[in-house]
């Protein structure tokens, strides 16, 4: 069960990702801007297509490049479980949180407004927190060097994402951003 749960928590977290983008689309929103300031984050595609294999194939017992696993546990395979339905619910929670100012990427043309509450109110970035949550879960429950390496390179990405746009918002909304900074930290 562990298995499967780590493979729908990607098909989820994509899936409402997908549904809202297009749902904004029909009110007129443009909710994808990924790459739109850095045309390198076009890199990171294939090594996502590569992790969502890894899982899927760790899930359904097909080939991968390594099954060994630092360790094997029910009990902490269960964890990685409770892991990944807590960033699902904190992604969740998120998308209401961000209404119609959801993005992927930065909207330097039309970013809406600042959002500060809901989820919003507990982190800066409960999005990227919600993405760590499954991607430890998904460790927990194939505890393998790729994962462990994914996990690594994710937080790098994410870190330098949140920079990036914390970078815009100062710039944007100025002072109400440095007050909100002040109120709220950046993760956890």
């Amino acid at each position: 069960m562990p298995r499967y749960f780590a493979a729908f928590a990607l098909v989820l977290l994509i899936g409402l990702v997908l549904v809202r983008a297009q749902l904004l689309k029909r009110q007129g929103i443009k909710a994808i801007h990924f790459g739109s300031i850095d045309k390198k984050d076009f890199l990171i595609p294939p090594f996502a297509l590569f992790y969502f294999y890894t899982v899927f194939a760790a899930a359904i017992n097909l080939p991968t490049i390594s099954k060994q696993e630092f360790f094997h546990s029910e009990m902490v395979s269960w964890a990685g479980v409770l892991f990944c339905a807590g960033g699902l619910f904190l992604f969740a929670w998120s998308l209401v949180s961000f209404g119609k100012n959801f993005r992927v990427g930065i909207d330097t043309t039309h970013p809406g407004k600042l959002v500060t509450t809901g989820a919003f109110g507990i982190s800066r970035n409960p999005i990227y927190v919600a993405f760590a949550s499954v991607l430890i879960g998904q460790f927990l429950i194939f505890p393998t060097v790729i994962l462990q390496i994914y996990f690594g390179a994710a937080v790098w990405l994410f870190h330098r994402q949140v920079l990036r746009e914390e970078a815009f918002l100062k710039t944007h909304y100025g002072q109400e951003f440095t007050d909100y900074s002040r109120r709220v930290r950046r993760y956890l």
